[in-house]
């Protein structure tokens, strides 16, 4: 078996809004979460209980990653000027 070389260099990394990107991602998580709230009863009749707190859990570690990446912004912000 060969090892698998790249025939070309890798791109750059995109460089984007990451701070609205992951806003919205965590917005996305706590609608799901409250979307699917009225229905605790079916979802732990069912089994699926673990739909819901994975949302929750989805929202909450996007508040982790908010604060992350507005302080790597500020970082980069500050590099930048510095």
């Amino acid at each position: 078996m060969t090892k698998w070389t790249p025939k070309h260099e890798a791109p750059p990394p995109l460089e984007g809004n990451v701070v609205a990107t992951i806003t919205g991602g965590t917005i996305v998580w706590f609608v799901l979460f409250l979307v699917q709230l009225p229905f605790y009863g079916w979802y732990a009749d069912h089994g699926h209980l673990w739909w819901l707190w994975t949302c929750l859990a989805g929202g909450g570690l996007g508040l982790i990653g908010i604060w992350y990446v507005r302080a790597r912004e500020a970082a980069i912000r500050r590099s930048a000027n510095g």
